[in-house]
């Protein structure tokens, strides 16, 4: 009979160690919901409507390929005069490997300085319609024998997805 109330007190002390953990996670789970609740309230809401509904399109807009590759061009060279920078030359390649698919490609040469290099960059990829740099190439001026002061020469590829007007 000893040997049974020694057996029954051991599972009771286990169990009640087994309640106390469960407890204090309990608390733990709690304490950091009300954190997290506390944290979102400070928080800034972001605007949650998509760029479609901001009244621009993730895409490339136009009733032809053609009318998209110039919508292509014409935001590239904004791009370009925006963050100080020249557009030398531009080419689409309307038939490249991806045309059949609806992808536009613009090859374009760009004269820039280091902090335009970065604008340029940063509005083709964080802006809508979604543009992507599929190859990048830049000299600086000492490339060509030119001052440090003088504009990088760059040459990028971009890429956008055309959908035709509904």
């Amino acid at each position: 009979m000893a040997v049974y109330l020694g057996a029954v007190a051991a599972f009771l002390v286990g169990s009640l160690g087994l309640i106390d953990d469960l407890k204090t996670r309990s608390d733990r789970v709690a304490q950091a919901s009300l954190r997290l609740d506390q944290l979102s309230r400070r928080s800034p809401r972001l605007p949650s409507r998509t760029p479609d509904e901001a009244g621009q399109s993730l895409f490339l807009n136009g009733r032809t390929m053609t009318i998209a590759a110039a919508t292509l061009e014409q935001r590239i060279k904004d791009t370009v005069e925006k963050s100080g920078g020249a557009l030398t030359s531009s080419q689409v390649e309307p038939d490249g490997p991806d045309a059949k698919d609806g992808f536009v490609r613009l090859t374009a040469s760009i004269e820039v300085d280091q902090s335009g290099l970065q604008t340029i960059l940063y509005e083709i990829e964080a802006g809508t319609p979604y543009l992507f740099v599929d190859k990048l190439s830049i000299q600086s001026p000492e490339d060509f024998g030119e001052p440090e002061t003088s504009h990088f020469r760059m040459t990028l590829a971009v890429v956008g997805q055309w959908r035709a007007f509904e």
